[in-house]
């Protein structure tokens, strides 16, 4: 986290921030400042925003008024930072950015978690991540009700189509896993048809990935999936173009998790604004 703050803060302020200087100017002006939500949200990156402020200068206070998850409506505050106005100002926006984008994360994943409410399924994200925020943008999907998927390439087997088509095969490539892989490692492969689903079941997949498939075809696979099992679990996710309007189908057909790209690379940032007082 200190490192991308870093980062950001040398990006906005590395020929430092002329405006203030000729303004305000580095006068013992103090300063409160409220940063608030103006729309319906799940916040995330509470802790973030706050770090930003200390890190341009550690003698701005911090009251935080909101956690990670929390769902404010519009007006609510999420903290209150107070002292030189001078670095406020300089903070000001580098902490905006970080707690506007991590906060449309968790509120996009917030409506999923909410449109399967009630089913055993659980959506999760994937590694669609935005570069370098991956720890953070995963927290904030946490934070909306949601779960996390690999974290990383080393994070478990995930046997995708290339994979396949290097192996030889669907049947080639879960065996050659299961012979290679470290042994805590679940095996899981995707698979697009109920011919690739025997193979990977037939060969010891842990887990199967049903990919563009219809919920119509999600329920007999699923169904299959579930019932070969036979004394040990084989999950079943399902992923492909699935959007809040059809996820709970696809919940109901069968599915065990839900992996849903959007939950990252297409959160929307929310409004919110930092306001001197």
């Amino acid at each position: 986290m200190r490192r991308l703050i870093e980062l950001a803060l040398d990006e906005d302020l590395g020929r430092g921030d002329v405006t203030t200087a000729v303004t305000v100017g580095r006068r013992e002006t103090h300063a409160t400042a409220i940063m608030n939500t103006r729309s319906h949200i799940s916040v995330a990156g509470v802790d973030v925003a706050a770090a930003v402020f200390t890190l341009v200068d550690p003698r701005i206070v911090i009251d935080r008024h909101a956690g990670d998850g929390d769902r404010l409506e519009p007006g609510a505050k999420i903290l209150v930072a107070r002292g030189p106005a001078a670095e406020i100002l300089m903070a000001e926006r580098t902490a905006l950015n970080f707690v506007q984008r991590l906060s449309g994360v968790a509120t996009l994943a917030r409506r999923y978690a909410d449109a399967i409410a009630g089913t055993p399924c659980k959506v999760v994200d994937t590694r669609k991540t935005t570069p370098g925020f991956r720890v953070l943008e995963k927290a904030a999907v946490l934070a909306g009700g949601c779960g996390n998927h690999r974290f990383d390439l080393g994070s478990g087997v995930l046997i995708k189509d290339n994979h396949i088509v290097a192996c030889g095969g669907v049947e080639a490539a879960v065996s050659r896993a299961r012979r290679e892989a470290p042994h805590p490692l679940r095996i899981e492969c995707e698979v697009t048809n109920l011919v690739e689903l025997d193979q990977a079941l037939g060969a010891g997949a842990d887990v199967v990935l049903l990919d563009n498939m219809t919920p119509a075809e999600v329920r007999v696979a699923a169904a299959r999936a579930h019932a070969h099992g036979q004394g040990r679990s084989v999950l079943v996710e399902v992923s492909g173009g699935i959007t809040l309007a059809t996820v709970r189908d696809y919940a109901e057909a069968g599915a065990d998790l839900i992996s849903v790209g959007a939950l990252t690379h297409s959160a929307p940032a929310v409004d919110i604004g930092l306001d001197f007082v």
